[in-house]
């Protein structure tokens, strides 16, 4: 039953008042031509473990990216809007370009009808195609956000003789670069009444 109100919904798309319905929408630039469902989902993964009296507690609770899960869909009729300047893709279109969004892995910006997104990418594409389907595109659209976050480094130029230039590394770094190490053969400096001594211990 579910189909078949699914593509009496994308049956109609292209009158004016499916227009402004999906109007503003957009993944990445591709605008459905209408849309059926938008869930949205905003996770917080918090510790189950006990948290000491005065920690910070965003140490323990981490955002999650957020999801979202679009159902839309395009149709013949609907390729281009009577009295309007207005063509959208062909339902097999559409779909390729969803395909190649999703290929492409780079980023992207969604807008919905309660928020907008940045760094999305597609996770899941999802179509099924019936007897009541066939002419037109049902696709679920489940997307992921990519969190990004800056990051900052420092280029040393260390010169192992200065100990000035050392000291500035190892405060900009933490790490010197000490060049290769030898091992020795401790064995050499011992004397040899010291060589005895050890040899007796151990026997």
């Amino acid at each position: 039953m579910s189909g078949v109100f699914n593509a009496a919904l994308v049956g109609v798309a292209g009158t004016l008042q499916d227009v402004l319905l999906r109007q503003g929408r957009s993944i990445a630039g591709i605008i459905p031509q209408v849309i059926i469902e938008e869930q949205h989902t905003d996770d917080l993964m918090i510790t189950e473990h006990p948290v000491e009296d005065g920690a910070d507690i965003t140490d323990h609770a981490v955002k999650q990216p957020s999801q979202v899960i679009m159902r839309c869909g395009w149709s013949q009729s609907g390729s281009n809007v009577p009295g309007l300047s207005l063509t959208q893709p062909s339902p097999r279109d559409a779909y390729k370009m969803l395909l190649d969004l999703q290929a492409s892995r780079q980023p992207f910006d969604l807008v919905t009808g309660k928020r907008s997104y940045q760094n999305m990418l597609i996770k899941r594409l999802g179509v099924v195609t019936d007897e009541d389907t066939e002419n037109v595109l049902v696709v679920e659209v489940e997307l992921r956000e990519i969190i990004v976050v800056d990051t900052v480094t420092y280029a040393t130029n260390t010169t192992l003789g200065n100990p000035q230039t050392l000291a500035s590394a190892a405060a900009n770094s933490g790490v010197v670069n000490a060049g290769t190490k030898q091992l020795q053969d401790v064995t050499s400096s011992l004397s040899s009444a010291a060589i005895g001594q050890i040899t007796g211990l151990l026997s």
